[in-house]
């Protein structure tokens, strides 16, 4: 095995966990796998983006609060990259997932995740994600939901 190949099995199996841990509720894996040194960046399809790993992992927490009744997240990888230190993955991340208590709903996005190895650790150092085209109810419910926990 390449250690492209290595890289893509080892983190989308790690990737697939630890986003069907925030869709039901438990941001911790997803936290874990951040990189505590800056630059760390997060541009999320359902809201503002963040810097610095306080700003990013709150708003990991913040998302993870509004989901529940997810099933597991399937990560397709379109394109995946490896150059010294750094990595990527590109594809689309979906599964059904419940906001704010409601009945679960196709929830897809397009994702772009950069990776920086830290001590011999694939680390999450910025994350992208969008509905896309056209996007989906999901989408439009997750951040009805998040807009609401801020501005109440």
């Amino acid at each position: 095995m390449s250690e492209l190949d290595d890289f893509v099995a080892q983190t989308v199996a790690r990737h697939n966990l630890a986003v069907t841990g925030v869709r039901n509720g438990d941001p911790t894996s997803f936290v874990e796998q951040l990189s505590t040194r800056d630059p760390l960046t997060l541009f999320p399809a359902s809201q503002p983006s963040q810097t610095g790993w306080a700003h990013v992992s709150q708003a990991i927490r913040r998302v993870a609060s509004v989901y529940s009744s997810s099933n597991s997240v399937e990560f397709e990888v379109v394109s995946a990259g490896l150059s010294g230190d750094l990595a990527y993955l590109v594809g689309y991340e979906r599964a059904a997932s419940s906001i704010k208590g409601a009945a679960p709903q196709d929830l897809g996005l397009r994702i772009t995740q950069v990776y920086r190895r830290e001590a011999g650790e694939w680390r999450l150092v910025h994350r992208h994600a969008d509905p896309g085209p056209g996007g989906s109810a999901g989408v439009k419910d997750l951040r009805d939901a998040m807009r609401d926990q801020t501005d109440g």
